[in-house]
């Protein structure tokens, strides 16, 4: 008897279900997402091979601008680190800041000093949209004789004295070697020599030693 043939019929799913749960997942995200504010300080770091991230927290970080210009700051997350600074600052060089002058750097999302002394009151007595507007001189460090940042540092390493300081240096590829060795005397004024450079990740070269290291131990990406 000759076989009889069934009609071939589609398959139908119904998706709305699958979208809904698409939808429902892409609206969580969108309102935990937390968002890294913009920065106020452009800065265009040197490439290098390397995989390891820079940390967020008990950072002190020093920027140099590709003009040379040198600031200083510390993460938001580190108020009460930021409060003894400035508050060791204003009365080492006795600059009678106010309450609202200090919290304008400690409680100030983003916030970098990029001023001598002389100018630090005037500075902080700024709101954020005047700031804005400001170009700032910078720290002064390449003089010998007068490297304010020396002080910073040392304000630094007593707010943090007991626990973990983790300091970073942010530096343009353009930037001049006078800032960075006026950085660098900083640090060994104050016997703090242990600290990151950000640079710009890039793939390893392939054919190199850590390519071929990398390949034969199934790394992915890069490693220092």
């Amino acid at each position: 008897m000759p076989k009889v043939k069934l009609p071939r019929k589609s398959t139908a799913i119904d998706m709305t279900a699958m979208c809904d749960v698409a939808f429902l997942l892409l609206s969580f995200f969108i309102l935990v997402a937390k968002f890294k504010p913009p920065e106020n300080l452009t800065v265009t770091t040197p490439t290098s091979v390397s995989t390891k991230v820079a940390p967020e927290k008990d950072v002190v970080m020093i920027t140099i601008d590709k003009e040379g210009k040198v600031y200083f700051s510390v993460s938001d997350v580190n108020k009460s680190q930021k409060t003894e600074i400035i508050n060791s600052i204003n009365s080492a060089k006795n600059l009678g800041l106010t309450d609202p002058e200090k919290a304008s750097f400690a409680n100030n999302p983003a916030s970098y000093i990029g001023t001598p002394f002389s100018q630090l009151k005037s500075y902080l007595s700024k709101d954020a949209e005047e700031l804005k507007k400001i170009v700032l001189p910078g720290i002064p460090v390449k003089d010998s004789t007068n490297n304010e940042l020396i002080e910073w540092m040392r304000a630094a390493a007593s707010a943090f004295q007991g626990g973990k300081m983790n300091i970073v240096v942010r530096g343009d590829d353009a930037a001049k070697y006078p800032s960075f060795q006026g950085v660098i005397n900083a640090f060994k004024k104050n016997d703090q020599m242990k600290f990151q450079i950000v640079t710009n990740p890039v793939a390893v070269p392939k054919g190199t030693e850590l390519f071929k290291i990398n390949e034969a131990t199934g790394t992915k990406g890069s490693t220092e």
